[in-house]
């Protein structure tokens, strides 16, 4: 079996499937799984690869590795110089890689945060839960439920498929906007108008502590429209633990925390907005230091119809044809 070797791990470099552990909620997990699904998604469809397969997840880049026979590779996301053997390769297109050659991935100086590699077959860890998707905190999936690190070596599955580009690359930006939903506890119960109205509006900095649990924004002070949490506690922010869904624009205290694919499953404070599935593959490629996020307020009408547009631009007929 053909195998991947781990020369540099970098800042943290793990093993992930799409969609994660979903249906796990209930159990205490979140579903793990790609930061930037999307990025991830296109990874896999330009290398042959089911939706489902495992990749590769890069945060900020510096990595390399060497693919153990003939294979076909793509690196998708954020901006980053992406070598074979030295040689420059273009991002968000596959790419044949020979037998023992290293595949490097340098800085990714933005816009965007985390890369994505593809590898024709997959990465062919064992699955945990129903997923190969790897959750740190949790010590679970991917290799050994941790961040590579120079020497691991990837198993991976029967290769396919051909060269070709990518036709519905996304745009990365500085300035981000993301649609979402109103509640499950807004206004008028938990917040003001005024207070919805701002978060709808405001342009809210990316936070320094910021990871694969949750998107920290700062930048504002809410009203609130009750005094004090009553008997889950003394902030308004408080309410009775309930459950969190993956996008929950959770409110702690004056501070907006978007929940990522590694989150809570459940806690004792407001989600104010939920971010809408199409639009969560860019919380991935928000950067800590710069960065900023717009909300802007959708229908459960539109979050369906955006959906289903996204899944149509990564289907196998939508690729670019050599």
């Amino acid at each position: 079996m053909s195998a991947v070797e781990i020369l540099e791990g970098g800042i943290q470099t793990t093993v992930q499937d799409y969609p994660g552990r979903r249906g796990l909620l209930a159990q205490g997990f979140f579903p793990a799984g790609p930061m930037d699904h999307l990025a991830f998604r296109a990874a896999n469809l330009l290398v042959g690869n089911p939706e489902d397969a495992a990749g590769l997840e890069v945060t900020l880049g510096n990595v390399s590795f060497r693919v153990g026979a003939d294979t076909l590779a793509a690196v998708c996301g954020a901006e980053a110089p992406v070598t074979v053997d030295g040689a420059e390769v273009p991002l968000w297109q596959s790419v044949q890689v020979g037998a023992g050659s290293e595949l490097a991935i340098g800085p990714a100086r933005g816009p965007g945060f985390r890369l994505y590699v593809g590898l024709a077959g997959g990465i062919d860890v064992p699955p945990v839960l129903g997923s190969r998707a790897t959750y740190t905190m949790g010590a679970l999936g991917g290799l050994e439920g941790r961040s590579l690190a120079a020497g691991d070596r990837l198993p991976l599955g029967d290769a396919r498929g051909q060269p070709q580009p990518f036709a519905a690359r996304p745009e990365y930006v500085r300035d981000w906007e993301l649609r979402a939903m109103r509640g499950p506890q807004s206004a008028p119960d938990f917040l003001t108008e005024a207070d919805m109205e701002m978060l709808f509006t405001r342009a809210w900095s990316v936070n320094p502590n910021s990871n694969r649990t949750g998107i920290r924004l700062e930048g504002g002070t809410f009203e609130w429209a009750r005094r004090s949490g009553g008997i889950a506690g003394g902030h308004p922010s408080n309410i009775l633990d309930n459950p969190y869904p993956v996008g929950a624009v959770n409110i702690n205290g004056d501070l907006p925390v978007i929940l990522a694919p590694d989150g809570p499953t459940a806690g004792g404070f407001v989600v104010a907005a939920t971010v809408i599935h199409a639009d969560l593959w860019k919380l991935g490629q928000l950067r800590p230091v710069g960065d900023t996020v717009r909300f802007r307020e959708t229908t459960i009408e539109e979050a369906v119809e955006l959906d289903r547009a996204l899944d149509e631009s990564l289907r196998p007929e939508c690729l670019e044809r050599p």
